[in-house]
């Protein structure tokens, strides 16, 4: 395909969780290793690659001949709406206009919800955004790529989640606001402010008891894990609920 070439309409690439692609919202046949890491490095990076970067990340250690002849091999594989997918030039890969990534659309959800001067969707603020939150980056995939832009990810929708936690809270949506801080907790058990989230919604429904509860588990787990105990920070949450 020229640089100039649109994809297939309603074609998305998903690399949240399980790998995938979807055309018309249904799931298309599994692809080849290769060609499944190839359209996944493409939806994770999402921008125009340069042919020898896409080369050296799929194939590490191979020499940059090998690493090339791969590539083109790979390419040459790509078959169906798979090959449509892609933006191909001599120089450059790219997916081709109008092909979605699920995990473009989640990082335009954390920027919404993480940057004050964008507006949020009626949308954003539900059980569909804690899901989307809730997914990692191609777990159970251990390419070197994958985990570096998987811990990036991690890290963004765990803000993320805590976040609307509190937006849920303040609009009295508890139960949807325990769930995200839950999802958050889960992702990392041992992140402080995660559990801070749950304190407070807690805090903010009135459930005392639940959120002492909260906290002595925390520093429970945490002493037994690392040794240590929380900051001062998630004590002051609960500060009034304890007998002096």
């Amino acid at each position: 395909m020229t640089m100039d070439d649109g994809g297939p309409p309603g074609l998305e690439v998903c690399v949240l969780g399980t790998f995938g692609i979807r055309a018309q919202g249904h799931r298309l046949p599994a692809l080849a290793g290769v060609s499944q890491r190839l359209l996944a490095l493409l939806g994770v990076r999402d921008r125009v690659m340069m042919r020898g970067v896409v080369a050296a990340t799929l194939w590490p250690d191979a020499s940059e001949a090998h690493a090339q002849s791969s590539l083109r091999s790979a390419l040459g594989r790509l078959g169906g709406v798979a090959r449509e997918a892609v933006r191909v030039t001599p120089h450059e890969l790219v997916l081709a206009d109008g092909v979605a990534v699920d995990l473009r659309a989640a990082r335009a959800l954390v920027r919404r919800l993480l940057e004050s001067a964008a507006p949020l969707h009626d949308t954003d603020l539900g059980m569909d955004s804690v899901r989307t939150l809730s997914e990692d980056v191609l777990p159970g995939w251990y390419d070197d790529w994958v985990l570096v832009d998987g811990e990036e990810w991690r890290q963004l929708r765990l803000h993320a989640l805590e976040t609307l936690a509190d937006e849920l809270s303040a609009i009295g949506r508890y139960g949807e606001a325990l769930s995200a801080a839950g999802a958050a907790v889960r992702a990392d058990p041992l992140r402080e402010s995660a559990h801070a989230a749950v304190v407070r919604v807690h805090v903010a429904e009135g459930n005392r008891s639940e959120a002492l509860r909260e906290v002595a588990s925390y520093r429970e787990l945490l002493g037994h894990e690392l040794r240590l105990e929380p900051t001062s920070r998630l004590q002051e949450l609960i500060d009034g609920f304890e007998p002096s």
